[in-house]
Parts: structure tokens; C-alpha cells; sequence
């Protein structure tokens, strides 16, 4: 059963604002794939505003339209596919909390049988979205960004951006032996999350590397890292060179043009996408909107993998 697509073949400055102007729905049983916002940005450790990220995010995604202009796919016609709004986090100042609520919110979306599609909110939430998807046995992961984000803690808190995927480890969501991290730069006062990533046995690609390598030998090593099983996709919007994407909170020179990020994304076509985030939206430091343009349209190119995925293993 597909998507009713007639709202979107309306204006696209006219309805509800929805994730690509997906139908709002009552629970996520009622998708195949569920996009959602989780507008939490208490992990950051400078600036703030990715809790406005979702918002931002379906404000842009009106702009995407339904057809893939290079594999001619349409998800909505392969999957099921709804906003089911945001995370109700109602205990903001309490950071555990919040966590505990990002959590408890995906397992509800994974015992309905959905695959989830996040926007965010700042990095912190894929830690609770990982435990949710993975409670007995580990998954692959690739995750595209500017940072290891393996930290293990930053002002007196070990939830916070900088963290999640070493938390990950530790409750064993992922493997870290098939993880693989993408386009990290960027100086550093301390080398403990590069040490973390290498040390555990994650494939940390450098971004020198993946200047030398290109998007086709990257892909390919994501591909080889990740194996046939479960993966999840995590991109951090700082992956993109701050030309592209000022509207973050902790930009990066260096990193990658629209243009890569996207021929990076579609040629992981194949593995099997069980989830996926694109997070650290943050429109008050964004311009004319091109940040959440950017990850909106990353978002869209992640629906598509997800979707196939899907459709493959129905």
C-alpha cells in the first residue's frame, strides 16, 4: 500500500508544512517509513538552535518532489510514508531525560514495524535512536560528518553531540568494527575521539583520504565496511563545506560540496537501510535558508534508500 500522493502534486506553499509534504499520522503503524522530528538541542557544547531544525527542515522540504531524478523511483510508491510529527520531549532541562523520551519514542516506532527517518536536533539523539533499533544484536553504521562524535564526555554529561556513537558501542547498537566514519577534519584540542574510533576498530575516512579517494572509492569502502546486514545511516549537516552550510553548530572548512554528498549518498544503493538521521540544522545561524535547503534534500536522498530498503525486504 503506497503513499496518497495527491497533496503533493498541490502548490507547494499551500497545506501543513509536513516532512516532504507526507501526510500527518496518528501513529507509526500507520507507515512503512516514518519521518519525524526531534527538536532537541540540549547536547550541544557552543551554539544552539538544532531544536529548530525540524522545523526549518519541512519548511524546505516542500521543495522536494517525489520522482528520483536519477534511478526514476518513487517511494511513495514503494512504502507507506507519513510524518508522525516530533518526540514530545516535555522534561527539556533534564538531559537524561530527554534521552529516555528520544528512546522510548523509537522503540514504539520499531515495535510498529516502521523504519524511522529523523531530523534533528543535535547529534546526541542517534545514541537513543541506535539503542532503540538494535536491543539484541548490533548494526552497521555509516555515518557521514565532520567529527568522530566518540567523545565520552563533556561537562560533567556523557550525552551530549559529541558522544553518541562511543555510547553506541558501549550498549552495544553498533559494531564498531563495521562502522565507518566519513569526512572527518577539522582541528582538535584533544585527539580522544579519533583514538576512540581507531582504537575500537571503527574505518575513520579522513577527509584528505576521501579528497584522494572520490565518491565512488568511498562508497565502495562504506559498502565493504557495512557487509549485507542492518545499517543505519547517520549524516551530520556539518559534513558539508560552511559554504553550503553556515547554519550549524560546529562548521568545518574543508568538507564536502552539495554536489559530493549527494552522488556519496546515491551510490550506497543496495545495503540494508533500517533507519537513518540528518541532524545539526541550526536556522538561526543559517542563510537564506541554504542549510536546511541542503539537508532537506540529503533527507530526501536518504527516503530513497530507505524506501528500496524496505521494498526489498517486504
Amino acid at each position: 500500500m503506497t503513499t496518497d500522493q495527491t497533496e503533493m502534486n498541490r502548490p507547494r506553499y499551500m497545506g501543513v508544512a509536513t516532512f516532504m509534504r507526507a501526510p500527518l499520522i496518528a501513529g507509526p503503524a500507520e507507515a512503512d517509513i516514518a519521518l519525524i522530528g526531534v527538536p532537541f538541542d540540549g547536547g550541544v557544547t557552543n551554539r544552539p538552535g538544532a531544536r529548530l531544525g525540524p522545523r526549518e527542515l519541512r519548511n524546505q522540504s516542500s521543495l522536494m518532489r517525489t520522482i528520483h531524478p536519477s534511478t526514476r523511483i518513487n517511494p511513495y510508491d514503494l512504502c507507506r510514508i507519513g510524518d508522525l510529527g516530533d518526540v514530545d520531549i516535555t522534561e527539556v532541562y533534564d538531559l537524561e531525560a530527554c534521552v529516555d523520551r528520544i528512546h522510548d519514542t523509537f522503540c514504539e516506532i520499531r515495535e510498529a514495524g516502521a523504519v524511522p527517518l529523523a531530523g534533528g536536533g543535535d547529534h546526541c539523539i542517534s545514541y537513543p535512536i541506535l539503542k532503540a533499533l538494535a536491543p539484541d544484536e548490533p548494526v552497521s553504521l555509516i555515518h557521514i560528518d565532520a567529527h568522530t562524535d566518540t567523545w565520552d564526555s563533556f561537562g560533567g554529561s556523557k550525552f551530549m553531540h559529541g558522544t553518541p556513537f562511543r555510547r553506541a558501542v558501549e550498549c552495544g547498537a553498533i559494531d564498531p568494527k563495521r562502522t565507518i566514519q566519513i569526512g572527518i577534519r577539522g582541528a582538535q584540542n584533544a585527539s580522544v575521539g579519533w583514538d576512540y574510533s581507531e582504537e575500537a576498530g571503527m574505518r575513520v575516512m579522513f577527509m584528505d583520504e576521501v579528497t584522494e579517494l572520490g565518491m565512488a572509492a568511498v562508497a565502495e569502502e562504506a559498502r565493504r565496511i557495512a557487509g549485507s546486514g542492518p545499517t543505519y545511516l547517520s549524516f551530520d549537516i556539518d559534513a558539508l563545506d560552511p559554504v553550503y552550510a553556515p547554519g550549524t553548530g560546529t562548521p568545518e572548512s574543508g568538507g564536502f560540496t552539495s554536489r559530493e554528498a549527494i552522488d556519496l549518498l546515491r551510490r550506497l544503493r543496495g545495503l540494508d537501510f533500517i533507519g537513518g538521521d540528518l541532524v545539526e540544522v541550526s536556522p538561526p545561524f543559517d542563510s537564506a535558508g541554504l542549510t536546511a535547503l541542503n539537508g532537506a534534500t540529503l533527507m530526501y536522498e536518504l527516503l530513497c534508500l530507505l524506501a528500496e530498503a524496505r521494498a526489498a525486504r517486504d
